[in-house]
């Protein structure tokens, strides 16, 4: 009924897979991993619930370089991931995202993100309300003082390719994927023994890693540390339109971006139909089990927005809808990485408010590098430990979609 590993990792999601594989993966280290997953099929894991996107367009210099090494890892996906013949495709689709500026106070904010974006090398531009016309003549742009536009080094691609990429490869180089769940810890003074097994196993390690997503908390709680990561959902709509809007050809896309309105309100191409989605007028914790559709925010809150944008958008159906969870951090809207104090060789990696996907790559690389030597090698991650959650000190993101 024991089992015994060097590293465990709980939660098999994008962030766990790519802990492991960066684990697995560096010649510095050679012990064992194995990767609690609950849900194999990954039916409610956010990382095959999210809108799969990436990009550059933050407000923090750090999460800019996190993406950027994000995007590094996705153009170099198929090579990276390979496993003898099998090269996985993410089909990724090189748009940048427009973010629409309405009011004065969005456009300080916009053009201080900007300053942020070019001092590190993202390829960003800021549109007047005339370019963003001519860019994008079939948009209502009466109401907008300022766009933001990403030429390049954003994008979106396939999900659950990537997810399967990292688990595909880690497996390859050893890493022990366990159907079961974690409900409970063994701890001796500041240290954790071994973690309990829902199936009645245990299982010993040298370290233990967090990266259950929204359950984040739950497990926390479980080594007597209380966080401030909640459950938030956010549903996803698919609608098709009459007529597709059009971009020009000044900008080389085909359809419109990946579109962020004034209003919050999101939308972007998936093949012939479009994704869309927004922040809930009431952001509730909900229960970790509630994946039921939020079905009056599309004709309450997005149809007005995108019909308002656009004439295209106002005859539009939708075809299909999800629910999905952000690992939601209360106090800054940013991961929380590192061990607490009150636990040595506990390692947190949560709390991505839905920037999970695409922070994952540097963060399963940053976290391999704190549990391998101590420390950071490659991007220095530390301002998102626990000191600043323990302070109650803020390391604030405003470009939250």
């Amino acid at each position: 009924m024991e089992d015994r590993c060097d590293v465990i990792v709980i939660g098999g999601g994008i962030v766990g897979s790519a802990t492991a594989y960066f684990l697995s993966s560096n010649p510095d280290f050679s012990g064992s991993v194995i990767v609690l997953e609950p849900d194999p099929a990954y039916t409610y894991s956010s990382s095959t619930l999210s809108a799969s996107s990436i990009r550059t367009q933050f407000s923090n210099a750090l999460n800019i370089k996190i993406s950027q090494y994000g995007y590094e890892v996705l153009t170099s996906f198929h090579d990276l991931m390979s496993v003898g013949n099998d090269r996985p495709d993410l089909k990724f689709h090189a748009g940048g995202y427009l973010f629409l500026a309405e009011t004065d106070a969005q456009v300080e904010i916009m053009k201080q993100n900007y300053s942020v974006q070019l001092a590190n090398d993202a390829d960003v531009v800021l549109w007047s309300q005339s370019e963003l016309a001519s860019s994008f003549p079939h948009l209502n742009v009466a109401d907008i003082k300022l766009a933001s536009y990403g030429r390049s080094g954003e994008g979106w691609f396939d999900n659950a390719d990537f997810l399967n990429g990292f688990k595909r490869k880690a497996e390859s180089l050893g890493v022990r994927f366990i159907k079961d769940e974690a409900i409970g810890f063994n701890v001796e003074k500041q240290s954790l023994k071994s973690v309990k097994l829902k199936s009645g196993k245990k299982i010993e390690a040298d370290y233990f890693v967090n990266s259950a997503g929204s359950r984040a908390g739950k497990i926390a709680k479980y080594a007597g540390i209380t966080m401030p990561v909640v459950p938030r959902k956010r549903t996803v709509f698919v609608f098709d339109c009459e007529q597709s809007p059009q971009g020009s050809a000044a900008v080389n896309m085909g359809l419109l971006p990946l579109m962020v309105d004034s209003t919050g309100v999101y939308c972007r191409p998936e093949g012939n139909v479009f994704i869309s989605g927004c922040t809930p007028k009431e952001d509730l914790d909900v229960d970790f089990n509630d994946f039921t559709p939020n079905y009056t925010e599309f004709d309450d809150i997005i149809w007005p927005a995108l019909a308002n944008r656009s004439s295209y958008f106002e005859a539009i159906k939708v075809r299909n809808y999800w629910a999905g969870h952000y690992a939601y951090n209360v106090l800054d809207q940013n991961m929380i990485l590192g061990c607490h104090p009150a636990i040595e060789n506990l390692y947190f990696a949560n709390g991505f408010s839905g920037h999970g996907l695409q922070q994952a790559p540097a963060t399963g690389r940053g976290l391999s590098e704190l549990i391998i030597y101590r420390g950071f090698r490659s991007l220095d991650l530390s301002p998102f430990s626990w000191d600043r959650v323990i302070k109650g000190q803020p390391f604030l993101e405003r470009s939250i979609v």
